[in-house]
């Protein structure tokens, strides 16, 4: 993330979370005085939550043991016979192969490991393991576990354990990303759910999308599913077809004649005008390509409704248009900047580096421009999202948004353009350039002006753009307080008030 907020996260690898793991069911063994088994067990009903482990088991440790099945005396004694009878396979097993819980009820060591393997092998219900006895609740531990599973459903075991630290904890998430391995601890109050794990995946903690401000998680919510719905397919076919008057199926116009012949097995013939037979047509009507009786129903008003509907919904359909082509452009440039990141990382600032005699660490402005234009690509991507639903009668605030778009959009090209297309003589050098100080001054610059007009630009689209009085026109004075124009070699930047999530509109 190239923006300035509190970080208020931590990224764990998986060394981190066994660490913490480890040192909850420390603190809790101790401060309770029980074994590290029943400890475990205990988080694992409080969902990791040292606190509650505690607060539960000081109010009424009994209330918590019954629940839990953390039984502290055996309810089934045993004589001194050297062999007993097992509960699942009902066999005389001698002493030394039974095994049992808390509880005392008897099970030989082959019963007890193929139970565990089904429970392991069923899913992470097995975290819950209780003694086969239909009637007992006590709980089995790791103990049991690492004792009486095979080595793969100990593995197994262990992994689901290891995962219920992270997804049993509100506080916690893994990275949403295919394949990353990390968790986030976040803790609320910094203003911001944004997240960037070290696979380098940014999301929002909230509703685990991509990081998407300045919009707010609703807004999101409403534009995947636009995206994706229905809703637009039908918009689409209200606006460029009409149906049959037979059938009632839709037809698509693609010629340009007036005579429409529905598809089998309907063969309806009518007028695309009128909506009439065709067989009623002829010189009377006007002839086979124009059509009186359509013209004088229009000027009678017996089309208007349906043609004012078709004509909303193209209208609607235009603009939702107008506003994803350019939200889909941005997210193509964004993922190709990402190419491009990787490519200068991996390949091109050591080539820079060599041809230049300039260490590496010395280069690091090049990366952060193309860092700086991978994340404004996104903002601005969202910012498309978030002038669809704003509201089509705040005249002045819509000015003032897409003023403020525009600087942005182009203040991002004049940043896009120096470190893509200029840098391309000084990869192509065969020597040290004097003109490379140059460069590096105007693209720090541009990098330097984008990253700040960004910030605000976020700031104000997240306040409601404020800077819009009340009476609906730009406040000049607060204007060009809190937007002032930073300008700069190949640059511009705007700011705005800090504030909150925005406030959109419908649908």
């Amino acid at each position: 993330m190239c923006f300035l907020f509190q970080q208020s996260y931590t990224v764990l690898k998986e060394e981190d979370i066994l660490n913490r793991q480890e040192d909850d069911v420390t603190r809790v063994s101790t401060v309770l005085s029980i074994t590290r088994v029943a400890a475990s067990i205990l988080l694992r009903h409080y969902n990791w939550s040292v606190s509650k482990v505690h607060d539960a088991w000081f109010a009424d440790e009994d209330a918590v043991r019954k629940s839990v099945g953390l039984l502290d005396k055996q309810v089934v004694q045993f004589s001194n016979a050297r062999e007993l009878t097992c509960g699942i396979c009902f066999e005389s097993i001698p002493c030394d192969k039974i095994i049992s819980a808390a509880c005392g009820h008897p099970f030989c060591n082959t019963c007890w490991s193929g139970y565990i393997s089904t429970t392991i092998n069923d899913g992470p219900g097995c975290l819950m393991l209780r003694c086969p006895d239909p009637s007992c609740r006590a709980a089995v531990g790791q103990d049991m576990i690492n004792l009486l599973a095979p080595g793969g459903d100990k593995e197994k075991y262990s992994r689901y354990l290891l995962r219920s630290y992270i997804e049993d904890n509100r506080k916690t998430k893994w990275c949403p990303a295919p394949g990353c391995e990390y968790a986030i601890d976040f803790a609320a109050g910094s203003g911001s759910f944004d997240v960037s794990c070290l696979c380098s995946h940014s999301f929002c903690w909230n509703c685990a999308e991509e990081a998407h401000r300045p919009v707010d998680c609703g807004t999101v919510t409403k534009w995947i599913l636009k995206n994706s719905a229905e809703s637009e397919n039908m918009n689409w076919i209200l606006a460029n077809s009409k149906p049959c008057p037979k059938c009632k199926r839709p037809i698509e116009k693609n010629q340009g004649c007036m005579h429409i012949t529905c598809t089998p097995p309907c063969k309806f013939e009518f007028c695309w005008l009128c909506l009439g037979a065709w067989s009623d047509h002829g010189e009377r009507t006007g002839g086979f390509y124009a059509c009186n009786r359509y013209e004088a129903a229009k000027q009678e008003g017996a089309y208007d409704e349906s043609e004012r509907r078709r004509e909303m919904a193209k209208n609607s359909l235009e603009r939702y248009t107008h506003y994803y082509e350019r939200w889909a452009s941005n997210q193509l440039s964004r993922q190709k900047a990402l190419v491009d990141l990787h490519q200068m990382q991996t390949v091109h600032l050591e080539k820079l580096s060599d041809i230049h005699c300039t260490p590496e660490s010395q280069l690091k402005f090049i990366a952060e421009a193309w860092l700086q234009i991978v994340e404004c690509r996104r903002v601005l991507k969202w910012t498309y999202a978030y002038g669809f639903y704003l509201h089509e009668h705040e005249h002045a605030k819509r000015q003032f948004f897409e003023y403020l778009q525009g600087e942005a959009e182009s203040g991002l090209e004049r940043l896009h353009q120096c470190a893509e297309k200029e840098l391309q003589q000084f990869l192509a050098a065969d020597g040290p350039s004097k003109e490379f100080d140059e460069f590096r001054t105007k693209l720090a610059g541009l990098t330097s002006v984008t990253k700040n007009y960004f910030e605000n630009l976020v700031r104000a689209l997240e306040n409601g753009l404020a800077d819009v009085d009340s009476h609906g026109a730009c406040s000049k004075t607060t204007s060009s307080k809190n937007a002032s124009v930073s300008k700069g070699k190949g640059g511009k930047g705007k700011g705005g008030k800090t504030g909150g999530s925005s406030k959109n509109g419908d649908d």
